[in-house]
């Protein structure tokens, strides 16, 4: 299979800061699934270079990461796409110092863009330093790992269908 076809799902986030980690345990959750066979499955910081290296060369990537928006609704996911063109203005921003919308807008200027790139940014509650997600951000996993999963599914070669 060529490269082109790849898919990358990378989780971005810390799972040392609490809600932060929500791409992680998306990530998790994808791990007991049946994914297409050219599926990657990856965990970044949210380093832009890292992301760039992740997603390059695919035909789909989802990224799922965690977000903060004032006023907040812990648990709320947002859906961004990007055809191969420039992202909208975020509703939310990034946990991370240098974030997903540096990595996406240095990817266009190099060329590097996947065909198609889906954002789900979910609003957490807390980000301290510890381990495990706040109630409202848990209970968004596993509908935003159907959620991922399902943007898999026109990428399925027919053999894979069957």
């Amino acid at each position: 299979m060529s490269r082109r076809a790849r898919i990358a799902v990378i989780g971005v986030g810390n799972e040392f800061r609490r809600d932060d980690g929500v791409g992680w345990a998306v990530i998790d959750r994808l791990r007991a699934r049946e994914l297409p066979a050219d599926a990657v499955l990856a965990t970044c910081d949210g380093d832009p270079g890292r992301l760039i290296g992740l997603w390059e060369g695919a035909r789909l990537a989802v990224v799922v990461d965690a977000a903060h928006t004032h006023p907040g609704s812990p648990g709320r996911v947002h859906r961004l796409a990007l055809d191969a063109g420039l992202l909208p203005p975020p509703s939310a921003t990034s946990s991370h110092g240098l974030g997903l919308g540096e990595a996406v807008e240095l990817a266009r200027v190099l060329g590097l863009l996947p065909e198609r790139l889906i954002v789900y940014a979910v609003e957490g509650a807390d980000s301290d330093y510890g381990t495990g997600l706040s109630p409202a951000v848990a209970a968004a996993v596993a509908p935003l790992a159907e959620a991922v999963e399902a943007e898999l599914t026109p990428y399925l070669t027919s053999r894979e269908r069957t």
